[in-house]
C-alpha cells in the first residue's frame, strides 16, 4: 500500500525559510514523478513543483520560482521541498503527491497517490 506522509510545515515569520519532507513507502519510488500542491482556504489546490523520475526534471509555478527548490533523495525514498523567503501568501496546507511512471503535470488529477498535507503558516 502507497504510503506519502509529510512533514516539516510550521509557523514562520514572513521571510523565513521551512522544508518539507514527504517520506513514501510500499512504492517503488524511484519509478514516481513526485509533486508538491498546495491548498489554501476557500481556495482550489494548486501545483507548486513537481521533478520527474527518469532524469530529475524540475517545474515550477510562477508564484514560487526562485524562492523554492525541490529535490529527491531515491536512498531514502523521501522528497523535500525547501522554501525561502516565505510570504503570507504562501500559507497552505501542502500535500506531497506521486504519479507512477508518470511525467510531469500541474494538474493534481494526474496524480494518484496522495499524503495527508502538513500546515504552512506564514505571518506578516
Amino acid at each position: 500500500q502507497v504510503q506519502l506522509v509529510e512533514s516539516g510545515g510550521g509557523l514562520v515569520q514572513a521571510g523565513g525559510s521551512l522544508r518539507l519532507s514527504c517520506a513514501a513507502s510500499g512504492l517503488t519510488f524511484r519509478s514516481y514523478t513526485m509533486g508538491w500542491f498546495r491548498q489554501a482556504p476557500g481556495k482550489e489546490r494548486e501545483f507548486v513543483s513537481a521533478i520527474r523520475w527518469t532524469d530529475d526534471k524540475i517545474v515550477y509555478s510562477d508564484s514560487v520560482k526562485g524562492r523554492f527548490a525541490i529535490s529527491r533523495d531515491n536512498t531514502k525514498n523521501t522528497m523535500y521541498l525547501q522554501m525561502n523567503s516565505l510570504k503570507p501568501e504562501d500559507t497552505a496546507v501542502y500535500y506531497c503527491a506521486g504519479r507512477r511512471f508518470g511525467d510531469i503535470e500541474r494538474a493534481a488529477e494526474k496524480f494518484g497517490s496522495w499524503g495527508q498535507g502538513t500546515q504552512v503558516t506564514v505571518s506578516s
